[in-house]
């Protein structure tokens, strides 16, 4: 029950977070569109967000969580304070070098992360500017990895899960109103995403201070645990952050197609995060301080435990919502973007993507959990391998299907990417016997997948009706998609009652152990 309602209370944040940031995404498509600033703007978010996914929320988070756990539990408070202000003064330094270094550099790097952007045009002059101007996010965000690792150690979820909001209300502000001050609306939302980081890491210190956790400033110097710590993260940094460099393959190679592809790729990433945030990002973020505390407690059973009904929440929320993405993505990108600079072939191309990311949805949101259980156990290594194996098969598969797919083979390959590192996981934890697929798990996994085919026909049924009021205007279309997929998530609903992988009582039981 602990497990659930953590996840519960992060994916709510999430959920919130993902709302706003819809909003967000809703007034880019229209302010910005497709066209080369929209691209210029894209890259300038995606490098910094590339390594704050990787190195701040990936490697680190999943380094430092297992540390500090167990510092905590065997040590006591203090010596945890003080392992993070060790860790805190090392990465400021590392950090504040190596930001000025790629900022400086910052015309050479647009060369390598988007060959596609021709120096001398609009492009690539505007890409330099605004991610020279994003560049600083990445250095707020890993110390609010830091004191957002320490507040889920204390299981004090809310405040780290909240963050996001806060980044997504800041951009919608200054790109409503830093639009009439800045020389663009693209110049506006770089300079968003900045104060945002810093924004969220005062929020972040606030919080450490109001549950009282303790907290020690301390000299830059490398102790056993922080040595320790930075050993985990080198091949940390590959195996966090594999779904973060398949994306970044799929930016290159879509700098060199037509323009407007760039833009294509990130509306339907936003859309694809939806689900894949509220799932993987809950189930991580809960399951790895839990999971890291059952295994130093020698706990195997409560731990296997713990592995299962994760896997078995992340397919349960991760198969419908791949169903909606494969048939009906034109209703949903149409409500969501098509207003404005953004038109209705801009929405059937980037519904071309966004099939492509729904292939491999659920393999993601499970990667999450399988990754878990290896950063549990302090093995970051053979989760690099495989990184690296599934990074190579996405490059060749990328370069295989653009040929004839052109940009939807972009996001297929990525997909695809997702299941060939699911398969290698799980082999690998089987192996070890470390964690293994309980009966439970064995027995509704399949009775979802055809829960999920019967909502697919039931949706595809629905929409062939509904098709017409999806060119009308913002209320039209937003009623026509509620009754979409609120008709395909009930018809689920009722599936998973009828087929007994959830029933009523089971809800009732888990609020009346809630409320107790």
């Amino acid at each position: 029950m602990k497990l659930l309602n953590s996840m519960a209370t992060i994916a709510g944040f999430t959920l919130l977070s993902r709302v706003a940031g819809m909003v967000r995404d809703m007034l880019t498509a229209a302010f910005l569109g497709a066209g080369p600033i929209a691209d210029a703007f894209f890259v300038a978010l995606k490098l910094p967000n590339l390594f704050r996914r990787v190195a701040a929320e990936g490697a680190f988070s999943v380094s430092f969580v297992p540390l500090y756990t167990k510092t905590l539990t065997n040590d006591g408070e203090e010596a945890a304070g003080k392992f993070s202000g060790e860790v805190f003064s090392v990465m400021a330094l590392i950090l504040s070098v190596f930001s000025v270094v790629v900022m400086l550099a910052m015309p050479w790097v647009i060369h390598l992360i988007a060959p596609g952007f021709e120096e001398g045009t609009e492009r690539y002059s505007w890409a330099v500017t605004l991610t020279q101007i994003t560049f600083p996010y990445l250095m707020l965000m890993s110390f609010v990895a830091l004191f957002g690792g320490m507040l889920n150690a204390h299981s004090k979820f809310a405040p780290f899960a909240a963050a996001p909001i806060i980044f997504n209300l800041t951009l919608i502000a200054f790109m409503v109103i830093g639009g009439h001050i800045f020389p663009t609306v693209g110049h506006a939302m770089a300079t968003g995403v900045a104060m945002s980081g810093l924004f969220q890491l005062a929020m972040m210190v606030f919080f450490t201070r109001r549950h009282k956790i303790v907290f020690h400033f301390q000299r830059p110097k490398l102790s056993e645990k922080t040595k320790r710590l930075f050993i985990l993260m080198g091949p940390g940094a590959l195996a966090a952050g594999v779904y973060q460099f398949n994306l970044f393959v799929d930016m290159i190679l879509a700098s060199i197609l037509p323009e407007g592809s760039i833009s294509f790729l990130y509306y339907a990433d936003r859309l694809n995060q939806l689900p894949l945030s509220l799932a993987g990002i809950a189930v991580g973020t809960a399951l790895l301080p839990m999971l890291s505390k059952a295994l130093a407690s020698k706990e195997k059973e409560e731990g296997n435990d713990l592995f299962n009904r994760s896997l078995e929440f992340c397919f349960f929320v991760a198969m419908p919502a791949a169903v909606a993405l494969l048939i009906v993505p034109i209703p949903m990108l149409a409500t969501l973007f098509e207003y404005g600079k953004f038109t209705a072939q801009e929405t059937l191309m980037t519904s071309y993507v966004l099939m492509g990311y729904g292939i491999g949805l659920p393999a993601y949101i499970a990667s999450k959990v399988f990754m878990t259980a290896f950063w549990a156990h302090e093995d970051t290594k053979t989760p690099v391998k495989i990184t690296i194996m599934t990074a190579l098969f996405n490059v060749g598969a990328c370069l295989c299907l653009i040929g004839p797919l052109g940009i939807a083979g972009i996001s297929m390959a990525t997909g695809l990417a997702g299941w060939i590192q699911v398969y290698l996981l799980n082999k690998k934890l089987k192996e070890r016997n470390a964690l293994e697929f309980d009966e439970r798990l064995k027995t509704v996994f399949p009775k979802m997948a055809v829960c999920a085919c019967i909502m697919a026909i039931i949706l595809s049924a629905l929409n062939y009706g509904l098709q017409n009021y999806f060119h009308g205007d913002f209320v039209t279309k937003t009623i026509a998609l509620v009754a979409l997929l609120g008709s395909g998530a009930i018809t689920y609903a009722l599936a998973i009652q009828v087929s007994g992988v959830l029933k009523i009582s089971d809800i009732k039981n888990y609020l009346r152990r809630r409320k107790a």
